[in-house]
């Protein structure tokens, strides 16, 4: 029979969040239910919560970066046992059949993957995230945590960690690369530590030196500010590889203009608005603009691997259920030093 589970729920786009139940599935035969410890907060979270990525399936229980211990198996699950430390990341089903699906990348999988929630499952039944103290998933979408890694800390990495490792492995970033960070929040804390641990040469491009000490601590070679001018001029044709994880709009000819011959520029961070750019800024030295999602189920399983042997994870402020609401307003108002994780035992 279905369980019932405490939850934070969103009745309407932008609506305060309340203190509500729903209702988990029944354990198939390939499931697993997990007792949820910590859930981050992502920037999406409150995107999709406000509609302002479009209409959003109301009542909404956001959280995609979960993290927990296994209560429950099914009869025919074998990757998976009661006690295991686990999480679910942002989606929880795919078609498992396309190509990209087949090739490891269910995130781009062809009928479309099954968002954590948000989203319906391919019976048209609706998706519930981790703001709640429990989530039943297939086991093929659920991660193993390594011990290493303490859960609060792991949680973000479901989604903020993979996130950014996943453009710095797809573009082969190692030892002699020289990568450059644009924005030092939730995803860009991230990605210097997984650059630096790469073996790369790292600067974090910020509005301000205001976190300077924060991001030479996690791992930059060097800091500039990207409201002085000087700094385009100093580091035009520097590196091999920019990430951007900032949602604001950008001079992109500006930026392109640090690449070096056959550097790419690449966004994970999602602005609202269309960039522009002149394309001479591409054509001047080969370079490339490029977008970049979440990984598949084993590169992040990959990157969780890669986070507990380099003792990298998120720099995290837990917070209580009671304090959701006021933690939006300081992630839009980029008053977070780096990601929000809720207790999901004060729900």
């Amino acid at each position: 029979m279905p369980v019932v589970v405490p939850a934070l729920s969103v009745p309407t786009a932008g609506a305060p969040f309340e203190r509500t139940t729903i209702e988990r599935r029944d354990v198939r035969e390939h499931d697993v239910r997990i007792d949820i410890a910590y859930a981050g907060i992502c920037h999406s979270d409150i995107h999709q919560a406000r509609a302002e990525w479009g209409a959003g399936i109301f009542p909404m229980v956001p959280g995609h970066e979960i993290a927990g211990v296994v209560s429950e198996v099914g009869s025919s699950v074998t990757r998976y046992s009661v006690g295991d430390r686990v999480g679910v990341g942002c989606f929880v089903d795919s078609c498992r059949e396309c190509e990209n699906c087949l090739a490891g990348e269910e995130q781009f999988c062809l009928r479309g993957m099954v968002a954590t929630y948000n989203g319906k499952f391919y019976d048209g039944e609706h998706t519930f995230g981790g703001y709640s103290t429990q989530i039943v998933v297939d086991e093929a979408y659920t991660l193993r945590i390594p011990d290493a890694l303490e859960l609060d800390v792991a949680a973000p990495l479901l989604c903020a960690g993979i996130t950014t490792y996943s453009p710095l492995r797809h573009h082969e970033v190692g030892p002699g690369s020289r990568v450059a960070v644009v924005g030092m929040g939730g995803l860009g804390h991230m990605a210097v530590q997984i650059a630096h641990a790469m073996g790369a040469e790292v600067t974090v491009l910020s509005q301000s030196l205001s976190k300077q000490e924060d991001g030479l601590r996690l791992g930059a070679d060097h800091y500039f500010a990207t409201s002085e001018r000087a700094t385009f001029r100093e580091l035009r044709r520097s590196f091999d590889l920019i990430i951007s994880t900032v949602s604001a709009d950008l001079d992109l000819d500006a930026y392109l203009g640090l690449l070096r011959l056959d550097g790419s520029f690449v966004f994970v961070g999602l602005p609202e608005k269309p960039q522009d750019f002149r394309v001479f800024s591409l054509t001047g030295a080969r370079r490339s603009l490029a977008g970049s999602n979440i990984g598949g189920i084993a590169e992040t399983q990959e990157m969780l691997d890669f986070c507990a042997e380099h003792g990298i994870g998120s720099v995290i402020e837990t917070i209580s259920a009671d304090e959701v609401g006021d933690a939006y307003e300081r992630v839009v108002a980029s008053k977070v030093r780096y990601r929000f994780v809720i207790d999901t035992a004060t729900i």
